[in-house]
């Protein structure tokens, strides 16, 4: 191995982010498990070049921190503004108001760099399937990058260039600090989310980048490590834990970006390189373009819908890359003050309208299919339906009346509601115990005065209970109402409010399992309602949706599954009498 110059412009960097962002949009695509390791591609490419540009301006003492933040506005903020301004156009033509409210709250996030933070604050995991239907969920990874941008330049500028030979030392004690964190036991949301978590991956590309200085090194590994890089993201290791993977893949992009690869055909062929130079719009728009259509528009990702999506996906890319990107960028094209006030303009209007949606709960007209008036619309209607379930976590109140504990999560307090709208309301009396279901319950006073136990985890173990509370309990099965109403609420066709959907996958074949497990004790919240397609109906009678985000009941699913079960709830509370 020897040293050699590092040409002004490489290529084949540009065909590294091509390596990149084809494995995200596979994975997205639902093609390429080990796809999303591109994102930990495109944290090391980062690191390289940013601290490779700051420390070679650190040496010539012309590192200006002005200068810095104004080259990654041009660079990133207007392509991240326009996208913001066409979710939010698109969204409130298509969305639902939770999803609208949900979609306003993702664009002010990413406005001011924080997305990753709104994700640990709502759903927290990355892998859940109501992801698929955030045109900005992948902006989290832009929040780390941006927030390690507000970070990183202050290094180098509190050192300054007396004191340049500091800088190595401090970056590789913060990568060891940060390394430190990821083994932690913290939560692997954070670990996720969280730049201090992921900052090593970012740092160790630019370790490399002060180590060699303008350099890069000449091997005759050949195309080893490009192809070691590859198998990576392309084969499922099942062997190796997660963690693993992500350094391995760092450290080979690391290795890849300090090496000569100019006569590599798969980083520098004109096509990986047209697809590198646009790989920052294909990031931005590929998860926009999916959202929407899984959305409004489409079922399921099929092959043909994938590849119309993707060549609107390349289109739209090549459109902005042309029109915004480059024009932003280049200081002859687009003089500062317009670039700003451009920006500014943009941050305005979308992050403006984004609160307004926010505070009127995303709601922008009448929803019929909700009960929702525009006039009367609130900031948490449902979570007001929903929990007052809360107010009954008490002992029980002395009268004659049928006493009923509930224990349970969330869709405890959905059966909860179905009990309440019950013809047999006026004649219980409920108190309810909140347990997750990772949580066991232990036999307190309110299990011996309960008349019927109600319990939502029915995987429960429930032998260390005496015969009593055995002989109280009652198990309350699973539902599902499909993935997204989306697609429901834009439908076109005829019989509107006849559709029905498929539930998510395992849903039914747990059912059939837990009815068998407690037989007559078993309560099946999906087999009134299924039919022989295995498919449940979306709106109730009165097309009313019976859940507002497929799976808790709304109201009038509520109403309408009391209505429905209404026999058995009756014959459940006579078995007490």
């Amino acid at each position: 191995m020897k040293l050699i110059d590092s040409p002004k412009y490489r290529k084949d960097i540009d065909g590294l982010r091509a390596l990149a962002v084809i494995p995200v949009l596979l994975f997205h695509f639902g093609y390429l498990s080990n796809g999303y390791l591109g994102v930990d591609i495109f944290f090391a490419v980062s690191g390289y070049l940013i601290t490779g540009i700051i420390y070679r301006e650190v040496q010539k003492d012309s590192f200006s921190i002005v200068d810095f933040y104004i080259r990654r506005t041009r660079r990133i903020i207007p392509l991240v503004s326009f996208i913001c301004l066409f979710s939010l156009f698109l969204g409130i033509c298509v969305m639902l108001p939770d999803d609208l409210e949900n979609l306003a709250q993702s664009i002010i996030a990413t406005n001011f760099f924080g997305n990753n933070i709104l994700q640990i604050l709502t759903t927290k995991n990355y892998w859940d399937v109501v992801n698929e239907f955030k045109p900005l969920m992948h902006t989290w990874s832009l929040g780390i990058e941006e927030q390690y941008y507000l970070i990183y330049p202050f290094i180098f500028l509190g050192l300054g260039k007396k004191r340049k030979n500091l800088i190595l030392p401090i970056l590789i004690l913060l990568t060891i600090v940060s390394l430190v964190f990821y083994f932690s036991d913290s939560p692997e949301y954070k670990k996720f989310y969280l730049l201090q978590y992921r900052f090593f991956e970012l740092s160790i590309g630019g370790i490399a980048a002060i180590l060699l200085n303008g350099k890069i090194l000449k091997h005759k590994l050949g195309l080893i490590p490009i192809l070691l890089l590859i198998s990576l993201l392309i084969f499922n290791n099942e062997f190796m834990p997660q963690y693993l993977e992500i350094i391995l893949c760092v450290m080979l992009t690391t290795f890849i970006l300090s090496s000569d690869n100019m006569n590599q055909k798969i980083l520098n062929n004109p096509l990986a390189v047209f697809v590198g130079k646009i790989s920052f719009s294909l990031y931005m728009w590929h998860q926009v373009i999916l959202a929407f259509s899984r959305y409004f528009i489409l079922n399921e990702l099929d092959i043909p819908s994938l590849i119309i999506l993707s060549i609107i996906i390349f289109l739209f890319s090549y459109l902005t890359y042309k029109f915004i990107e480059q024009p932003f960028r280049n200081k002859q094209k687009l003089s500062l003050r317009t670039a700003l006030l451009s920006v500014a303009f943009a941050f305005i209007l979308t992050s403006g309208v984004s609160y307004f949606i926010f505070q009127k709960a995303g709601v922008l007209k009448d929803i019929p299919e909700l009960g929702i008036e525009k006039e009367s619309a609130q900031r948490n209607m449902h979570a007001k339906y929903n929990d007052r379930i809360y107010s009954f976590d008490k002992e029980f109140p002395n009268n004659e009346k049928t006493k009923i504990l509930i224990l349970g999560n969330s869709f405890a307090r959905d059966w909860a509601n179905v009990l309440m709208e019950s013809s047999s309301a006026e004649s219980i009396s409920i108190s309810y115990i909140y347990y997750s279901p990772e949580e066991y319950p232990q036999p307190n006073n309110r299990f011996l005065a309960a008349d019927i136990i109600f319990f939502n985890n029915a995987s429960y173990d429930i032998s260390h209970f005496d015969s009593a509370i055995h002989n109280k309990l009652w198990f309350i099965g699973s539902k599902n109402f499909g993935i997204n109403n989306g697609i429901f609420y834009n439908y076109l066709g005829d019989n509107y409010c006849q559709q029905r959907t498929s539930m998510e996958e395992g849903i039914y074949e747990s059912n059939l399992k837990l009815k068998k497990k407690w037989g007559a004790r078993y309560i099946s919240l999906i087999d009134p309602i299924i039919d022989r397609s295995k498919t449940v109906p979306v709106f109730t009678p009165d097309c009313k949706f019976i859940s507002q985000d497929c799976r808790h009941y709304t109201k009038s699913g509520s109403i309408y599954m009391a209505k429905t079960l209404e026999k058995q709830i009756q014959a459940i509370l006579n078995s007490v009498n």
